[in-house]
């Protein structure tokens, strides 16, 4: 299964110079949030492919607009074709918007899940719109990364854990992919192409 992440900024590839071909070989989309909703909207229709998405910490636009013909799976374990996705969107709390949430807060929403993690027997993706704590996250308040994303690495070792929120043009210290234990970590900054069997980019 071949899987596009969008995160953080538009592609001007895939919305302003789109051609049928650059969607041929994708089976799966995956928004890690803080993207207008008609781009979404625009991926879903000219790929027609699912696309699940998460909320990033800009996107109170959605809860009048919400993007259409694509699913929001935030609290929730959906399962693709056997893949268990878990997303858990919004920031860390920096400024009180909509989508952002103090570490005890994020830990409860972890804590919610317990059930439906136990009942699905664990997750293959972790999708999330910030960063885990010490890994790819940043000092400044708005990019801490969150301690509960850690933990559910620590304890489920997802196949991959998909983020956005850190800019890769932000820091070099940002990266685009690396490794968490056994879990394949990426930053879902503007586009990336994987193969879920193999993790190689397309």
């Amino acid at each position: 299964m071949n899987i596009l992440v969008v995160s953080d900024i538009e592609s001007k590839s895939l919305w302003d110079y789109y051609e049928p071909e650059k969607g041929k070989d994708i089976d799966l989309i995956l928004s890690c949030g803080d993207l207008d909703p008609e781009y979404l909207s625009f991926l879903v229709t000219m790929i027609n492919r699912p696309l699940y998405y998460v909320h990033g910490n800009h996107d109170e636009q959605y809860e009048e607009r919400p993007p259409e013909g694509c699913l929001c799976i935030e609290d929730q374990i959906m399962v693709h074709e056997g893949i268990r996705i878990l997303g858990l969107g919004g920031s860390h709390r920096y400024n009180g918007g909509s989508y952002q949430y103090t570490q005890q807060q994020m830990d409860a929403r972890k804590r919610k899940l317990r059930r439906k993690l136990k009942k699905n027997g664990g997750v293959d993706i972790l999708l999330t719109h910030s960063a885990a704590w010490g890994i790819d996250d940043a000092e400044d308040p708005a990019h801490h990364g969150f301690h509960a994303f850690t933990e559910l690495l620590d304890t489920y070792q997802p196949k991959y854990f998909l983020h956005g929120h850190t800019h890769l043009d932000y820091s070099s210290s940002h990266t685009r992919r690396t490794r968490y234990q056994e879990t394949i970590v990426i930053n879902g900054y503007e586009a990336y192409k994987f193969c879920y069997e193999t993790g190689e980019p397309i």
